[in-house]
C-alpha cells in the first residue's frame, strides 16, 4: 500500500546571518485513510511541514510525497488533489458564505450543487447563514465555511493547519466530529494542534517540537511511553506551589495540569508512596496545609514533557 504521505529527511532553514531551523530532519508517513495529528506548541515547525506538504514551499534537503508524487516536480496536479486550511481565516470576509464557497468551487471548474452530497453535513450547519458574510461569522463558523471551502473539489487528502485555534470548547469538540465522520467516508486527513487533548481524537499522532519529531504512533502508545510514577499536586495557591517547586531538590518536572500540578521525582525508582510522602512534607514545611499528591495515569502532553525535560514553573 501506497503511503498517503511520505516525509524523508526534510529540513528546512530561513533567514540569513542569523538562520532559523523550522525543520531539522523529518522524516514521517502517513497512511491512507488515516486521521494524523501533529502536536506541539507554536513555533516547533507544524505550519512550515503543512506547507511544504502543500507544494507552498521547497525544502532545502529531503524530500516529500503526497499521494505518490513528489510535492517539488508534481506541484500542478497534487494542488487538484489536495484540500488545504490554513491557521490563519484565508476566505473573503466581505464576500457572504454562498459567495465565498461558490467562488472555491469555481476554481477548481465544479460548483456548490455538484458537489452538495460531500459538503452537506457542513454546509448544512452554514446555510441558514448563507447571506451573511464571512467577516461577521462566529469562530466556530468561519472554521466550518474554512473545511466547506477546502472539501468542495472532493480532495482526496485533507491538511488542517490548527483548526481549532481561537475556537470555543463546543465548536472544537464539533469540528473534531466532522472530521470523524470524513475519516469514516475513506478521507485522509492530516491535521496540525497545539492543544494536547486533542491527540486521542486521531488514530496516530507526532509530538514535534523546534522542529524535530519526538515520537510517532498512537496516542495511547506515546501516553504509555512515560517512564517514570506520575504525581498530580492539588494546592488552593497553585501558583506559589509551583515556586516552591522550584526549590525542591528531588524536583525533575513540574507543571500545570488543569486544576493540578503534574509532578516527576528526579528518584524515579523511589516506591511511590516514598516520593509522595517526601513531597508532601516539603510543601507542609512550606506552610502549604492540605496538600494532596496522589499518583495519576500519564497523558500524551506528560509525555511530552517529559521528552522536553526540565521543569515547567511559574512565571
Amino acid at each position: 500500500m501506497t503511503d498517503a504521505v511520505l516525509v524523508e529527511n526534510v529540513v528546512k532553514r530561513f533567514g540569513g546571518a542569523s538562520t532559523t531551523v523550522a525543520l531539522a530532519g523529518v522524516s514521517v508517513s502517513i497512511r491512507p485513510g488515516e486521521l494524523f495529528g501533529f502536536i506541539g506548541p507554536d513555533g516547533a515547525g507544524k505550519t512550515t511541514l503543512f506547507r511544504i506538504l502543500t507544494t507552498l514551499l521547497l525544502p532545502d534537503e529531503g524530500r516529500a510525497h503526497v499521494l505518490g508524487e513528489d510535492v517539488v516536480g508534481g506541484l500542478w496536479s497534487l494542488r487538484t488533489r489536495i484540500g488545504y486550511m490554513p491557521g490563519r481565516f484565508s476566505l473573503y470576509p466581505d464576500l457572504s458564505v454562498e459567495e465565498n464557497l461558490r467562488f472555491f468551487a469555481s476554481v477548481f471548474g465544479t460548483t456548490i450543487a455538484a458537489e452538495h452530497d460531500r459538503i452537506a453535513p457542513i454546509y448544512g450547519q452554514l446555510e441558514p447563514f448563507k447571506e451573511r458574510r464571512a467577516g461577521a461569522l462566529s469562530g466556530g463558523m468561519k472554521q466550518k465555511l474554512a473545511l466547506c471551502c477546502a472539501l468542495v473539489h472532493r480532495p482526496e487528502i485533507l491538511f488542517l493547519d490548527e483548526p481549532t485555534t481561537g475556537v470555543d470548547a463546543v465548536s472544537r469538540r464539533e469540528f473534531w466530529d466532522l472530521l470523524a465522520d470524513l475519516k469514516s467516508g475513506g478521507l485522509t486527513a492530516v491535521v496540525s494542534t497545539p492543544y494536547m487533548d486533542e491527540a486521542d481524537r486521531c488514530d496516530r499522532i507526532a509530538l514535534i517540537q523546534q522542529g524535530r519529531l519526538l515520537a510517532i504512533d498512537t496516542p495511547s502508545v506515546v501516553a504509555r511511553s512515560f517512564d517514570r510514577p506520575l504525581l498530580s499536586v492539588r494546592a488552593a495557591r497553585r501558583h506559589d506551589v509551583l515556586r516552591a517547586l522550584r526549590e525542591y531538590p528531588q524536583t525533575n518536572t513540574a507543571y500545570p495540569f488543569g486544576e493540578s500540578i503534574h509532578f516527576t521525582d528526579k528518584r524515579a525508582g523511589l516506591p511511590v508512596a516514598t516520593q509522595q510522602n517526601d513531597l508532601r512534607d516539603f510543601l507542609q514545611g512550606r506552610g502549604f496545609a492540605g496538600v494532596g499528591v496522589d499518583q495519576t495515569a500519564p497523558t500524551v502532553e506528560d509525555s511530552f514533557m517529559a521528552r522536553m525535560g526540565g521543569s515547567e514553573n511559574a512565571s
